[in-house]
């Protein structure tokens, strides 16, 4: 997604080209076909959902066929992760490959080990401490238990980017707010959990065994193969 003059511009696709997605099914297909996919286009051309959406779909709220509602639903539905994967912006993985990225990413090391290698900052380790028994939380939770905002701790939405990236955390979910009813109220609010919450550690950590330079060259090499056009520096960029 570019802007230009100010006006936010969706490159996509006409409705009635063959390789446009129309369904929620289309484009976890996708997801599962490439193996992991940016919500918006990025550096390299054609990798993104975006790129093959029709951008009249986007914000309708119709959730039949509007991408915006997609990325809720699939992440609510547990075939794919989502979060901040790609230069720190949404995307998705696949459950085949999210073991690959999550050696890659971390490193292969458990957030604890990080921790203990002093690889891991206090916030991020304050942040952490709350998803230890599968606990899933609202972003607002999260902030205020962790001890972010007003005289405590800074930069909340940068640290939830890099757990993201690390792949430590994913959303879950878009939920409203309940009211002392137990009513939804309000805007959608995105939840958090840990992989392993919903996947299970030995899903999330199979890779493990390979070195994380080899799960890097796997994710660099997937994207080379179906994007053959990308220079190293796009890809790069996109995947760092």
């Amino acid at each position: 997604m570019d802007s230009e003059s100010g006006e936010w511009i969706l490159r996509g696709l006409k409705w009635d080209d063959p390789r446009c997605l129309h369904t929620l099914s289309d484009m976890i297909a996708l997801i599962d076909e490439v193996g992991f996919l940016p919500l918006f286009s990025n550096a390299v051309p054609g990798f993104s959902v975006e790129e093959r959406t029709s951008p009249s779909a986007w914000w309708t709220g119709l959730e039949k066929t509007d991408p915006w509602e997609w990325r809720r639903l699939a992440a609510e539905s547990g075939q794919v992760a989502y979060g901040k994967f790609f230069d720190r912006k949404a995307g998705f993985i696949s459950l085949k490959w999210l073991p690959i990225f999550v050696n890659f990413r971390r490193d292969g090391y458990d957030f604890d080990a990080r921790w203990e290698d002093e690889k891991a900052s206090f916030r991020q380790k304050k942040i952490m401490d709350l998803f230890r028994q599968g606990e899933e939380m609202y972003s607002f939770d999260v902030k205020r238990k962790a001890g972010f905002g007003a005289g405590g701790e800074k930069n909340f939405e940068g640290v939830m980017t890099d757990l993201m990236m690390q792949t430590y955390l994913v959303i879950r979910d878009f939920r409203c707010r309940l009211n002392q009813r137990h009513l939804p109220y309000g805007w959608q609010v995105a939840v958090y959990t840990a992989p392993e919450s919903i996947w299970g550690y030995d899903t999330v950590t199979a890779a493990y065994r390979e070195k994380p330079e080899a799960s890097k060259e796997k994710i660099y090499a997937r994207v080379r193969a179906r994007f053959p056009a990308s220079s190293e520096a796009q890809i790069k960029k996109i995947l760092k």
